[in-house]
């Protein structure tokens, strides 16, 4: 399994937690070990956002694929 394979199963993990909160989150690359995703619906705007993107989603990618240095949210 290729590394981005690897990022968009974790991810794919995490969405119903994120949907539960009426929100989405959609992969749309890995380049050069930076992983850029979109956040949608509620989560597009939420105050806690940079919360979730640090202490839930980039822990989530980095404990499995460590080579991950950021991930960016583009809106």
């Amino acid at each position: 399994m290729s590394k981005e394979e690897v990022i968009i199963d974790i991810i794919d993990n995490i969405r119903p937690y994120i949907l539960n909160d009426g929100g989405n989150i959609e992969f749309v690359k890995y380049e050069n070990n930076i992983v850029y995703i979109k956040m949608m619906g509620a989560c597009a705007n939420c105050n806690m956002l940079d919360l979730t993107l640090k202490e839930g989603i980039e822990a989530a990618i980095k404990s499995e694929v460590p080579e991950v240095k950021a991930i960016v949210h583009i809106g």
